[in-house]
């Protein structure tokens, strides 16, 4: 995509900051060349690092959301998913602490005769990615072409893989940028980054898991609905059938937290089992892509059965894994002891995290690399009565030398109650939705 392609008006960078600086609007015009010529080079970092501050800092206007979002799909290809014979449906999570549903709704809902072209991230901080956790299958590639991903789709009905080069690459960059600039906090830019690439992905509906509590990106649920809000006046006005769910993240997602942790325990799930919390939110979220899709069937009946895992095995296949080979296992385990007796009333979900993170299955940059095999399993949960000395969590990890910082980050993670009646109450897992 060319800086100003021909016929088109050239702007100034300099005015476009001062521009938004001021608090006013920007046009779709002036969206469109800021962003085409960033992607090009011909606008530098420093130009537009200033221009997302000034955005941060005086918001952007639905328009300017909307602009924006056009233009950052402008700057790449977008899939043509048209010839598939399947109805295509995608989800995305805004991320959190033991979120490994992708790995279990990607299957279950191709099984029912959807195509879902999940086209996911790695983990950053203290939230895991979809990518990290599937790569700790031995074999699995993440990488593929537009005409494998499609060809995936046809044969199996699904895929999880990287975003190529050629989707959005302007949001590669201004995500960078915001990455180092403080300005990744921003809903309009939060809503534009994720469903520009969305958008490009080419999928006919998309639902969205928009994550709300101390373990999310959002911990408020009046942010968390305006970001859901905007998601979905966003992939309307792109022709796409939208709808979000809000759900809880103040505590871990089911037991695991950590790749091949999580993987394992999605395999539960595919298997008819795994924690109750996982099996409800994987199900809500079904029900909604089946309805966008224009299908039927009981996403929970067919988890019990163990309906996906033909599914699952074979998309993993596909893509280089052996489904049928061991899960990486961490050397060293140790555990956290419960300092009292009593009724367990808190498990912050971003402290686990934060733990899991330390022990290796994050990464504080995106170049980092990470351990299939580090990361927590959460072995009691706010309600449950513990003693003095019982395991509350385990700590997976190769090198002990990062366990102090780990246990670090779990002070005041927990807390206790002597009676049930002391036990504050949980919000709800499934807490709205939106569209």
């Amino acid at each position: 995509m060319s800086a100003t392609p021909r016929g088109a008006r050239s702007f100034d960078a300099v005015d476009l900051i001062r521009k938004k600086r001021e608090g006013s609007e920007l046009t779709k015009e002036e969206l469109q060349w800021l962003i085409g010529a960033y992607t090009t080079g011909a606008v530098p970092d420093e130009q537009v690092a200033a221009w997302l501050m000034a955005a941060f800092l005086r918001g952007l206007s639905g328009r300017e959301v909307k602009s924006l979002t056009s233009a950052i799909v402008a700057s790449g290809e977008v899939m043509d998913l048209s010839r598939l014979s399947r109805p295509t449906v995608d989800k995305h999570s805004t991320g959190g602490v033991g979120d490994k549903v992708s790995l279990a709704l990607v299957p279950l809902v191709a099984s029912f005769g959807a195509a879902v072209p999940q086209l996911s991230g790695r983990g950053l901080g203290h939230t895991g990615g979809t990518l990290d956790k599937m790569e700790a299958i031995p074999g699995w590639r993440s990488e593929l072409s537009a005409g494998e991903v499609l060809a995936q789709l046809d044969s199996v009905g699904c895929v999880v893989c990287a975003a190529g080069a050629w989707l959005a690459p302007a949001d590669r960059k201004l995500y960078a940028l915001r990455d180092v600039t403080a300005t990744v906090e921003s809903t309009g830019l939060i809503a534009a980054s994720i469903m520009s690439k969305k958008i490009a992905e080419g999928t006919s509906a998309l639902v969205l898991d928009v994550k709300v509590g101390s373990g999310a990106f959002m911990t408020e649920r009046a942010r968390a609905s305006e970001l859901a809000q905007a998601m979905v006046e966003l992939g309307r006005a792109s022709g796409m059938k939208v709808a979000a769910l809000l759900t809880s993240m103040d505590v871990p997602l089911g037991r695991a937290v950590g790749n091949a942790l999580e993987v394992a325990e999605a395999l539960e799930v595919l298997n008819g089992g795994g924690p109750p919390d996982l099996v409800e939110v994987t199900v809500a979220l079904a029900e909604v892509m089946l309805e966008l899709a224009g299908l039927e069937g009981d996403p929970r009946e067919a988890l019990a059965k163990g309906a996906a895992l033909p599914t699952w095995e074979a998309m993993v296949r596909a893509q280089g894994g052996d489904p049928s080979a061991p899960l990486p296992v961490a050397p060293v385990v140790e555990h956290v002891l419960a300092q009292q007796d009593g009724y367990l009333s808190k498990l912050e979900a971003r402290a686990v995290g934060v733990a899991a993170w330390r022990l290796g299955a994050g990464r504080s940059r995106k170049e980092d690399p990470v351990s299939a095999s580090a990361g927590a399993r959460c072995l009691v949960k706010p309600g449950d009565f513990v003693e003095k000395g019982q395991p509350l969590l385990e700590l997976h990890v190769d090198d002990p030398t990062r366990l102090p910082r780990a246990l670090e980050a779990l002070q005041g993670a927990f807390d206790f109650v002597q009676e049930p009646a002391q036990l504050p109450q949980q919000p709800p897992l499934l807490l709205g939705r939106t569209g």
